[in-house]
């Protein structure tokens, strides 16, 4: 059996229940979202932060951007592109849940979301189409003709 020592200086603080440990609880949790969102763009009104799942692909066509938003309708989503970036934001409403119940935990997100990416160049944002189907939201860019890259052979020899 593998027995270790500790000096009396070296014995570890425990955390106990109480109003000091809940007030570094509530400031750490205010940092922790004023540095992970400080304007609060992706926070919904239960306060835990809302922000879709995304998965982007691209094939030598186009880019398509998939996000999950689950119990969102598509009236409520909002797809724009300013410049060179790409907006998803919408609004979740909350269901009406039924008062006679005890909720014990509710992880559901309700209220605002937004999401913002970086387009490269090349792209035709005239031509993006937008389809929500079974909680996901699927945008395909086409790239612009002139951005397909072009293999360029290397010989050997002087220039």
């Amino acid at each position: 059996m593998n027995m270790l020592k500790t000096k009396p200086q070296e014995r570890q603080m425990v955390s106990t229940p109480g109003p000091l440990s809940r007030l570094r609880g509530e400031m750490e949790g205010l940092f922790d979202r004023f540095f992970g969102d400080p304007w609060g763009l992706s926070w919904s009104r239960n306060g835990d932060p809302w922000t879709p799942a995304l998965d982007i692909t691209e094939d030598e066509k186009e880019i398509t951007f998939r996000a999950e938003i689950p119990g969102v309708v598509a009236k409520d989503v909002n797809v724009s592109v300013l410049g060179n970036t790409l907006t998803i934001a919408g609004q979740k409403e909350e269901t009406a849940e039924d008062k006679d119940e005890n909720f014990c935990m509710s992880e559901r997100h309700f209220g605002s979301f937004r999401r913002t990416v970086n387009l490269p160049e090349g792209v035709d944002a005239e031509k993006i189409t937008a389809v929500q189907s079974d909680g996901v939201l699927t945008i395909k860019i086409p790239r612009l003709k002139t951005a397909t890259p072009k293999h360029v052979p290397v010989r050997s020899g002087k220039a």
